[in-house]
């Protein structure tokens, strides 16, 4: 079958980078950036293909994803317009959409259908399932039903609103709150705080909160100005947080206490379901609590971990845990992983990890049972131990070196490990046997 030919326009770095993850095994996907050999350093990693040229990609692809810097964006729509196959589709990925919007509608022929979005997720999500995606299209042809089909097949939460509501959400979503974020960050470092002082007096809830101010203020600082700057409702968001923060602190500074109270009551009027707000941050912080009890537990024992953004697992036996870090032993290697980049494996998870990556062991093992024994139940309760994958009899002996009421029977044993196939012959002993 013929897959349709994806072309992600700034597909080597951030979102467009991501995007390829999740199109490259459905579609037949090319990227194009502005560093040529990273460009091709980077399709090399994805396995797929890399073009110089913004027309050239344009010209052979179905679906063109313009994936470029926010300040970029309505250039690129405009350059590469006019190369636009009949019946394609055009779709931005920028997190403002009115000017995008516009420029698509003004700009691209009629045969061409363009469709705005902003999944609102960053380059470091993982999964597609239960992420936001907004659709901001002015016309919904032929290829938008195919595209909402798609998202929500991937379990998407698909939101189709216009350019200036969904700029107006945004600006609380994303420009207040980053403002916010880094007006915080900012008196913190003014202060001459060191955070990392203050570990030793944090609250779980201001953990979880310099957790979200870093992560926000890590982020490309470039990229979190030209969201400011270019959302047109960014002056009054900025001018209305201003305000109330003066306000407040004018109110403290007055002692004026009553005013405090109502400013606080009116605030929390507004946040809407306060249960359910409580009840994600105990998640959250059960969560974290939870990990770094099952990890304190865990140490002398083998555990599995995952690297949240790697995908790398490693195994091996915890030797010690702190605040930050974990140490895991493998042989005579150590390895120190942070905490909060791991994820735990289920029991399960590890088992299965392990029948797929380790190389098994088999070996045949010969015993002497009673003549009555019944095989078939020895072969099924060897089976039951965890780490035994395979268990066949392969012979069974009555000659002449075996006295009249026994017999001799051989098994061919697989396991994870020689230790786990040589534990098989206890169960033997166990069953009356004796080891040939």
């Amino acid at each position: 079958m013929v897959k349709m030919i994806v072309g992600i326009i700034g597909g080597s770095d951030g979102l467009g980078k991501t995007l390829v993850y999740y199109f490259r095994d459905e579609f037949e996907v090319y990227i194009t950036g502005r560093d040529h050999k990273k460009g091709r350093q980077v399709a090399d990693e994805l396995n797929v293909e890399y073009i110089e040229s913004n027309e050239e990609i344009t010209r052979m692809s179905d679906i063109v994803i313009i994936s470029v810097p926010i300040q970029h964006t309505c250039d690129v729509i405009r350059e590469v317009a006019p190369f636009m196959k009949s019946g394609s589709v055009m779709i931005d990925v920028t997190s403002v959409k009115e000017g995008p919007t516009r420029t698509m509608g003004e700009v691209l022929p009629e045969s061409v259908e363009y469709i705005p979005t902003h999944p609102v997720f960053g380059p470091r999500t993982t999964r597609l399932d239960n992420q936001v995606i907004v659709l901001t299209a002015d016309a919904k042809g032929k290829w938008y039903s195919k595209i909402y089909d798609y998202l929500a097949k991937k379990n998407m939460r698909i939101i189709e609103t216009s350019a200036e509501k969904h700029d107006f959400m945004m600006s609380i979503v994303q420009v207040l709150t980053h403002f916010s974020f880094i007006s915080t960050a900012s008196a913190i470092e003014k202060l001459r705080v060191d955070i990392s002082e203050t570990e030793d007096y944090e609250s779980p809830i201001y953990n979880l909160m310099i957790d979200m101010i870093a992560r926000i203020v890590s982020q490309n600082p470039y990229l979190t100005y030209n969201i400011q700057s270019v959302n047109t409702n960014g002056d009054k968001v900025r001018n209305t947080f201003a305000d109330a923060v003066l306000e407040l602190r004018d109110v403290i500074n007055n002692g004026d206490s009553d005013e405090f109270v109502n400013i606080a009551i009116r605030a929390t009027k507004n946040m809407g379901d306060i249960k359910n707000a409580l009840g994600r941050s105990d998640k959250a912080i059960g969560a974290l609590s939870y990990e770094y009890s099952y990890l304190y537990e865990s140490i002398g024992q083998e555990v599995g971990l995952k690297h949240i953004y790697s995908g790398k697992i490693h195994v091996g036996v915890l030797e010690s845990i702190d605040g930050k870090t974990a140490v895991l032993k493998d042989g005579n290697k150590r390895k120190e992983l942070r905490i909060a980049n791991i994820r735990i494996l289920l029991p399960e998870e590890l088992h299965q990890w392990k029948i797929e990556n380790w190389k098994t062991k088999t070996s045949s093992i010969s015993c002497v049972f009673p003549k009555n024994v019944n095989a078939e139940i020895i072969r099924k309760t060897v089976l039951m131990h965890e780490n035994i994958l395979d268990v066949k009899l392969v012979d069974e002996y009555d000659g002449p070196q075996i006295d009249d009421d026994f017999i001799s029977l051989t098994f061919e044993i697989t396991g994870l490990t020689k230790e786990d196939v040589n534990r098989v012959k206890e169960l033997f002993t166990a069953f009356g046997g004796v080891i040939r």
